[in-house]
């Protein structure tokens, strides 16, 4: 490993942050779902919202049930 491609590793980390980005995601999720709120008039707004949220809830779960079976395969 060359330190000079990959700067991090002259201390030694080369991790990411599996929990944060989870975190991150369901923050994201609920935000989205809170745009849900607002001064919109029409249904095809909260069509694409709702649409958006269920795919980023649906993602999530496949990560975290793939997290959890990776050490079976």
């Amino acid at each position: 490993m060359d330190v000079h491609d990959e700067p991090s590793a002259e201390w030694g980390w080369h991790g990411s942050f599996p929990k944060a980005i989870r975190v991150a995601g369901w923050l994201s999720t609920v935000a989205v779902f809170g745009l849900l709120i607002g001064n919109h008039h029409g249904r095809t707004e909260n069509l694409f919202l709702i649409l958006i949220g269920v795919a980023m809830i649906a993602m999530l779960v496949r990560d975290q049930v793939r997290s959890r079976t990776s050490w079976r395969r």
